[in-house]
C-alpha cells in the first residue's frame, strides 16, 4: 500500500518565485539577513549564524554603518539560536578564528 504525503507540495511553493521576482522583494530591513540590502549572510538558524560570524569580514562593498547594523542583527540571532558570541564590537570579527581547528594544533 503506497502512501502519499501532502507536505511535499508545500515545500515547492517557495521555489515558484523567479529570481527577478525575488529581486523585487523589498527586504532592506529583513532581520533574516545580516546584510539585508545585499542579501548576504542569512540568519535563519544556528548554523547560518555561526557562518555569518565567521565570514563577516568577507562581505564586500558595505559601509561601517551597515557593518554595525549587521553586527547587531547577528548578535540578536546568536542569542535567539543559542550561539555563543564573545565579541562586543563588529571590529572584533574576522581577525581570528572563532572555533578551534584541532587539525592545526601541534602535537605535543
Amino acid at each position: 500500500m503506497a502512501t502519499s504525503h501532502s507536505s511535499h507540495g508545500s515545500h515547492d511553493s517557495a521555489r515558484t518565485l523567479s529570481s527577478e521576482d525575488r529581486k523585487q522583494i523589498d527586504d532592506s530591513d529583513d532581520p533574516s539577513y545580516a546584510f539585508p540590502a545585499q542579501r548576504k549572510e542569512p540568519l535563519n538558524d544556528a548554523s547560518h549564524v555561526r557562518n555569518a560570524i565567521a565570514r563577516f569580514d568577507q562581505v564586500k562593498d558595505v559601509s561601517d554603518t551597515e557593518r554595525e547594523e549587521a553586527f547587531h542583527r547577528i548578535k540578536a540571532a546568536a542569542k535567539n539560536f543559542g550561539v555563543e558570541m564573545t565579541e562586543t564590537n563588529w571590529k572584533q570579527l574576522g581577525g581570528k578564528p572563532h572555533t578551534t581547528n584541532y587539525a592545526h594544533k601541534k602535537a605535543s
